[in-house]
C-alpha cells in the first residue's frame, strides 16, 4: 500500500516538472503545459480518492501519534 502512494506521489512530482520544463522550453506557445498541468491535477485527485476508497474499505487505518 505504501509503496502504491508514494508512486503516486512521484508520478505527481514528475508531472510537475514536466510542465516546468515545457514551459521552458515553449516560451508560452503551445498547450503541452496546460496537458501537463491536467495531468498532475488528474493524478492528484485520483491518489486522493484512492486514499478514500482505501480508508473506507478498511484497508489503512489511521496511525495516530505515539
Amino acid at each position: 500500500m505504501k509503496i502504491v502512494v508514494i508512486a503516486g506521489l512521484c508520478a505527481v512530482v514528475v508531472a510537475l516538472f514536466t510542465a516546468l520544463v515545457f514551459l521552458y522550453r515553449d516560451q508560452g506557445k503551445g498547450n503541452r503545459v496546460v496537458v501537463a498541468l491536467a495531468i498532475r491535477v488528474g493524478l492528484s485527485i485520483s491518489l486522493v480518492a484512492f486514499l478514500l476508497v482505501s480508508y473506507f474499505m478498511g484497508w489503512i487505518a489511521p496511525g495516530g501519534m505515539r
